[in-house]
């Protein structure tokens, strides 16, 4: 009973005061555990959401996780209310403190919040979403997440890279796949000026077809691009969805395999010639003195 008592008293001593509102031990306690359980249970409602709410209504996976962070948010806004007013705080006594803060906000914290509010932009405008490939200042990968603060994409190489919101928001991004994962690539293809262009072309084209990783609609096609110094050029065209986020693993196979149909074929792959000239010491102009 005595420390029942004890106890009792420990969670009600007055830590400070919230305005005219006394805050004790047993309140700050309240709020922790509150404050934990909001960010636990959101989490739960948003795997739910994206694991097997959405997907019975064929909402594809870039939508669910946007529409459930959205969701979040505002679940978030209003467990934050509830919460504090059940521990007895009263918001208006925070009026001082939230005009400082949106005094650092406009200075200080000027580029967390144009983060934050550029990830508010994503999340309801969808430029770019979850799964989407994307290429960023010559950084290119797939969106794994995006958060309040920042995007991160995976790269090939397994390497994740955080994007601040406001530099996707603000800056040109490439979307790889934002109607679609099929993509095209152009691989360039040169020649010896001796070789028939119409042959190379058919040769190429009958590489292609031979390959499951180009798509054969869209068709592919090869263009004959320019006449250079020691070489014709062409461009092959190719379509594809297995190889979107992989152009250069398509390159290579492609390569491969023409350059070893043109070695059984003789075909001549140039490489640039130079002629240099050399001068002897008998063919160098006398020089005139003048007197």
């Amino acid at each position: 009973m005595i420390i029942d008592e004890q106890l009792t008293s420990i969670l009600n001593k007055v830590i400070f005061h919230i305005g005219k509102n006394p805050f004790t031990l047993k309140s700050l306690i309240v709020l922790v555990v509150s404050l934990i359980a909001l960010y636990l249970i959101t989490s739960i409602i948003r795997k739910i959401l994206v694991k097997r709410v959405f997907p019975r209504y064929k909402i594809d996976i870039g939508k669910a996780e946007s529409f459930a962070t959205i969701i979040r948010y505002i679940i978030v806004i209003i467990g934050l209310m509830v919460i504090m007013k059940n521990s007895g705080i009263d918001i208006s006594s925070f009026g001082i403190l939230f005009g400082a803060l949106g005094i650092g906000i406009g200075f200080g914290l000027q580029s967390i919040s144009n983060n934050f509010i550029s990830g508010i932009i994503i999340l309801f405008e969808r430029p770019v979403k979850i799964g989407d490939r994307i290429e960023v200042d010559g950084i290119a990968g797939n969106i794994v997440n995006i958060s309040a603060r920042a995007t991160t994409i995976l790269t090939n190489d397994n390497i994740s890279i955080i994007i601040p919101n406001a530099d996707i928001v603000n800056s040109k991004v490439i979307n790889w796949s934002l109607n679609d994962n099929i993509v095209r690539f152009n691989y360039s293809v040169s020649v010896s000026y001796k070789e028939d262009p119409q042959c190379i072309k058919k040769i190429l084209l009958e590489i292609v077809d031979e390959c499951d990783a180009v798509l054969k609609d869209p068709p592919p096609n090869v263009l004959l691009e320019e006449f250079a110094d020691s070489s014709l050029n062409f461009n092959l065209q190719v379509w594809t969805n297995e190889y979107s986020t992989q152009p250069k693993v398509l390159k290579s196979i492609l390569y491969y395999t023409i350059f070893e149909k043109f070695r059984q074929l003789n075909i001549e792959i140039p490489f640039p010639q130079r002629d240099l000239h050399f001068i002897s010491e008998t063919e160098k102009p006398e020089k005139v003195i003048e007197e």
